[in-house]
């Protein structure tokens, strides 16, 4: 089994009891919903990657944002009949303000490769099995 590093910096946003998520297509969480954001490239700060990755995967512009964690989840997953386990590093921020409306459905290209575009879900309703590991941790930090 090969085992790899994956760091990224994803985004909290919270409205009356709503958390916005997006659908995933590929990688180790495909099909799950997850935070919008994703990996660190290696030309640009943290801050910039989560500006990048929120705007590409949900279509805002990030005005007002604080650090609120960092959670660690080990991920087995099959990638071209291949088992990788990868160790997903998540740098969290919580949103506060942003410009733009939302993208409920956005196309997946080169640019945005994993988001099927993002919505609010309620954060009672939602359950283990539909969350990225990701997801489920910032839940539980949230409470």
């Amino acid at each position: 089994m090969k085992q790899i590093k994956h760091i990224g910096a994803y985004g909290l946003i919270i409205n009356d009891n709503k958390i916005l998520l997006i659908k995933k297509k590929g990688g180790p969480y495909d099909g799950k919903l997850d935070l919008p954001g994703g990996t660190i490239e290696f030309n640009e700060s943290i801050e910039e990657a989560l500006i990048r990755e929120l705007k590409e995967e949900v279509g805002i512009e990030i005005t007002d944002y604080k650090l609120f964690d960092v959670v660690t989840t080990n991920v087995k997953w099959n990638h071209k009949n291949q088992l990788l386990e990868t160790k997903h590093i998540a740098i969290l921020y919580k949103i506060n303000e942003f410009k733009n409306e939302i993208k409920d459905t956005i196309e997946i290209t080169q640019i945005n490769d994993d988001s099927m575009g993002a919505q609010y879900y309620d954060i009672d309703t939602l359950t283990k099995d539909e969350l990225s590991n990701i997801a489920l941790l910032a839940l539980k930090k949230l409470n």
